[in-house]
């Protein structure tokens, strides 16, 4: 690849936005993976990354930042997979209840497991450790604590815009931001 951010091994990771064949958003992958779907034929190219170029021993490619699959893929309604990750990144690696976002975080239980609480989306909020330890096995209201959102489930969508964010500006007219 023909730019310095390429050279130290980064290029091929880049984010690219993977439209089914109706162009609705189905999920991001690699450069990686993009170009072996547009060499293989079952990817068309919709946007190029701004004229960056991939090597081979005998051909060159345009980087894509958005390919469309040829063919329409039926997937059932898509769920954001729970794990800690994913909710620090749908709270935007900021405490929930005192809004810090410069520390270490955890996962809270805004209903304690001991009191029923479940491991589920609406449930779990990232919080610092500080905040953690301070609620303990209670629940928010009874030390005093208040969420600065509720928690939700996010859908993949959302998920995309918000968590992965814009890998390019192009993005956005398909993630239904435009």
């Amino acid at each position: 690849m023909n730019d310095e951010a390429d050279h130290r091994g980064n290029g091929l990771s880049t984010p690219v936005l993977v439209l089914n064949q109706n162009y609705e958003p189905l999920s991001v992958c690699t450069v990686r993976r993009a170009v072996v779907l547009l060499f293989l034929g079952k990817a068309e190219m919709v946007g190029p990354l701004d004229g960056k170029v991939v090597h081979a021993a005998l051909n060159s490619w345009t980087i894509p930042s958005i390919v469309r699959l040829g063919l329409y893929v039926h997937q059932p309604p898509k769920r954001v997979l729970l794990s800690r990750k994913n909710i620090i990144k749908r709270d935007g690696h900021r405490c929930q209840y005192c809004g810090q976002s410069r520390t270490a975080m955890t996962v809270d239980h805004v209903i304690p497991r001991n009191r029923g609480g479940e491991e589920m989306w609406e449930n779990l909020v990232c919080a610092c450790v500080r905040c953690n330890n301070r609620k303990g096995d209670h629940t928010p209201e009874e030390v005093g604590m208040t969420l600065r959102r509720i928690p939700r489930r996010p859908n993949h969508i959302t998920f995309i815009q918000r968590f992965i964010g814009l890998g390019d500006q192009r993005w956005k007219r398909y993630l239904f931001l435009e």
